[in-house]
């Protein structure tokens, strides 16, 4: 009988730092600068990137200081988690704070982090670095893939 993995019986703020740490699917959306339109409320997504981010891998450069490095970054934590709202839908942390299950391309799933790049949810490629940016981020407004549902793509709840 096989036991069921931590992330379908731990709630996120029972894991372990290991284990919180292995959610991360290495998309970098979290990573990449967000506007908020003063009108509407309304989230931006912009393909612009911060300067610690890792092209090739989408890691953080220097993660244990990013958050030191770069003042408006925000360490995702089990502390933090239930009020951050900018999480794009396909972030493994969001899906379980929803209560849905982890993503058919996600690592833990796939057992390869190459599928969060196949999938196309990876902006791996298709981002520029914000201290490259020489006309308004605002003009950088991008549209990522964040339907990442599919009739099979989901753990069954």
């Amino acid at each position: 009988m096989s036991e069921e993995p931590f992330w379908r019986v731990k709630r996120l703020d029972e894991m372990t730092k290991a284990e919180w740490e292995q959610l991360c699917d290495g998309c970098a959306k979290c990573c990449l600068v967000k506007l908020e339109d003063e009108e509407t409320d309304e989230l931006i997504y912009t393909d612009v990137g911060c300067d610690l981010l890792e092209a090739g891998t989408c890691r953080c450069t220097d993660y244990p200081n990013r958050n030191k490095r770069v003042p408006d970054c925000i360490p995702l934590t089990p502390d933090n988690i239930e009020d951050i709202d900018w999480m794009p839908p396909s972030c493994a942390y969001r899906r379980l704070k929803e209560g849905r299950g982890l993503a058919w391309w996600h690592p833990l799933r796939s057992g390869e982090y190459r599928t969060v790049i196949e999938a196309g949810m990876s902006v791996r490629g298709r981002f520029v670095y914000e201290s490259d940016v020489k006309d308004d981020i605002e003009d950088h407004e991008a549209s990522w893939p964040f339907d990442d549902r599919d009739e099979l793509g989901d753990e069954a709840d």
